[in-house]
């Protein structure tokens, strides 16, 4: 097309009753990947990002800031494009028809272009009077049509007609209108994309569940040394993995990242479903995960309310036990409940769990320190055998106080994997043994980190990722959300309390599913002081801005001593340290303990005894693990 038409600062144009000023733009989009003087002076107040005008008045197309310039007139917020308004009245030797000229004209009713077979209403075009053909503007502009984009070092065109391509920004396929680098004939960009705002504040959207109170910022990659130091985060819309390539939307002031896509909505069949897929009436008895504290747990729940009686004999214990509620005596020796607060600990032997309220039971010699059992109230009246166990239908689960033939009762559960001392339903012919917390697991929960989505009991059938603590769990049970594929293992699911107490903060920690808001800073683990990925499940004070691995919460007060730095859940969770050993060629008792740094090496295999279970003299240094000192008994 041969545009002789000189660009003045003010024009008359024939579409508009007013005349028209010349405006000129800078660029709003800004890749925010790049280095910024003042990247750390960001503004607390949002402005939306002009819109330009809205849309020229010729083409009906959103007019954008790459676009450079535009004609506008302020009094009626009338906008031209720079190319549309000068066209000419007849296009002559137009590349897309060249046989005839072609005439401007408006039509008020419908038609259909023939090049591009869009229907347009109410807005111009160019007409054939020989063949009636009639070209929209959009196709009769589509050459002078050039941007320079700020997502890409060379200039764009737009490529002619629709088509369906894949979009260089979002990496989805779109069916519409596409710019291509002159350049990299490979690189192209959906006129949707192109369009997005550089700044996006989102409050409301898919039917109210996601919300951010802080303006996101859209960045045209996502740098692989970015993407790793903040531990790979997720979309916090739809749970996505961020290709590096692709643009995306991020807050400069919390670790909050979403997909282009996700941010604006433009798919919403991507988006977390956020119904309720169950309905209340039909699960009556449902429970809802996380417990409250660390003194409510699964069995609490399970078991009814009704005890066996002020005294009673239990079957694993030579003493009777009597049912104390803080009225009653047991001997010259204070029993306290469990407060790690206070440094005070009192663990079920059952359950191996905090007891954190009145009554429950005790031992009438309990004034004898080597005679100090201890027992929830609805964990002493559990019943004696368990029929067609999920885990083991072929027989019957006995309940056993002590596991036979495992050296100071120890044995790993074969449901969460966790080592365990306390009591236990098993099978002895095929060696079958579940901790009685997992004996009871139900077939369906819900759970705050997914709400309105029952999560089932399954068992994987190959490596599923827990999305607590991105551990994988292979061949073995875990809780699966069908909707959106969402696991989330047994441990996590069921052993991290909602809340918890420590004595390092006056304020309660909760359980936090993502990291928090305004906190953009690396997370520190205020125990075991390493920093950790806060797309794991962590404990945080939003008072004092202080977190903790959820392993590294002390359940029990080993726990402030040393950690384990896997899992989601505290190594030891479900043993009960104490007791003392005797062994040949040693003249002190050991003492079954946690191993700590100070412990050092193992006098028998001499590998460290940090992180394990160990059997100690106090008197003096001399340690074994649990397993060279099972030999040596």
């Amino acid at each position: 097309m041969d545009n002789t038409i000189v660009a003045k600062d003010q024009l008359h144009h024939f579409s508009h009753d007013h005349s028209l000023s010349l405006v000129h733009l800078q660029p709003t989009h800004k890749n925010e990947n790049a280095d910024d003087e003042d990247e750390g002076e960001e503004k607390d107040d949002f402005v939306e990002e002009v819109r330009h005008g809205r849309e020229c008045g010729m083409c009906k197309e959103q007019i954008g800031s790459f676009h450079l310039c535009y004609y506008y007139c302020k009094a009626c917020d009338y906008s031209l494009h720079k190319f549309c308004a000068e066209l000419p009245r007849t296009l002559q030797n137009n590349p897309l028809y060249p046989y005839h000229n072609l005439e401007r004209t408006l039509d008020k009713y419908r038609f259909e272009c023939f090049f591009c077979n869009l229907l347009w209403k109410d807005a111009y075009f160019y007409y054939c009077g020989f063949r009636y053909y009639k070209m929209c503007f959009i196709c009769a502009t589509t050459l002078e049509q050039k941007i320079n984009h700020a997502s890409h070092p060379h200039q764009l065109e737009r490529m002619f007609e629709r088509i369906v391509s894949r979009c260089g920004a979002c990496g989805n396929k779109h069916d519409g209108f596409f710019f291509q680098c002159t350049t990299c004939l490979v690189f192209r960009i959906n006129l949707d994309c192109a369009l997005l705002p550089a700044k996006l504040l989102i409050q409301i959207s898919t039917n109210g569940t996601f919300s951010h109170s802080h303006p996101l910022t859209l960045a045209y990659y996502f740098p692989e040394s970015e993407y790793y130091a903040k531990f790979r985060p997720k979309c916090r819309v739809c749970n996505g993995m961020f290709l590096f390539h692709l643009w995306n939307y991020k807050c400069g002031k919390c670790l909050y990242y979403v997909h282009v896509d996700c941010a604006t909505s433009k798919t919403p069949a991507s988006l977390r479903k956020t119904y309720k897929n169950y309905k209340e009436e039909e699960h009556r008895n449902l429970l809802n995960c996380p417990f409250q504290d660390e003194g409510d747990n699964l069995l609490k729940h399970h078991m009814s309310n009704q005890h066996e009686g002020d005294i009673f004999n239990h079957s694993s214990h030579q003493h009777p036990l009597i049912l104390f509620d803080k009225q009653t005596s047991v001997g010259k020796k204070p029993v306290s409940l469990h407060d790690p607060m206070k440094r005070v600990q009192l663990l079920c032997d059952g359950c191996v769990k905090p007891i954190m309220t009145v009554p429950f039971y005790v031992c009438c010699h309990y004034v004898d320190e080597q005679c100090c059992l201890v027992l929830h109230e609805w964990c002493a009246k559990l019943p004696s055998q368990i029929q067609d166990y999920f885990g083991h239908p072929e027989h019957p689960l006995v309940l056993l106080t002590k596991i036979p033939g495992k050296f100071f009762g120890v044995f790993e559960c074969e449901v969460c994997k966790l080592d365990s001392n306390g009591f236990a339903y098993g099978c002895t012919t095929c060696r079958y043994y579940v901790d009685i917390n997992c004996a009871f697991i139900p077939e369906e929960i819900t759970h705050d980190s997914h709400p309105d989505h029952l999560i089932l009991r399954v068992k994987s059938s190959s490596m599923e990722w827990c999305n607590a603590c991105r551990r994988g769990v292979y061949k073995n049970w875990i809780f699966r959300c069908p909707s959106c594929d969402i696991y989330i293992d047994v441990q996590c699911a069921l052993l991290l309390p909602r809340v918890i107490k420590h004595k390092l903060d006056k304020h309660t920690l909760s359980l936090r599913y993502e990291p928090a808001e305004n906190h953009i800073e690396e997370y520190f683990c205020e125990i075991c002081e390493d920093e950790f990925d806060p797309w794991r499940w962590f404990y945080h004070c939003t008072t004092c801005a202080q977190s903790m691995h959820t392993r590294c919460v002390p359940f029990i007060l080993q726990c402030e001593q040393a950690t384990n730095g896997y899992g989601g859940v505290y190594k030891f969770l479900n043993v009960k340290f104490g007791g003392t050993l005797e062994i040949k060629d040693h003249p002190h008792h050991l003492s079954f303990v946690q191993g700590v740094v100070s412990d050092g090496n193992c006098s028998n295999c001499l590998r460290r005894l940090k992180y394990e279970m160990i059997f100690k003299c106090m008197e003096c240094e001399f340690a074994l693990h649990y397993k060279c000192a099972s030999s040596l008994v």
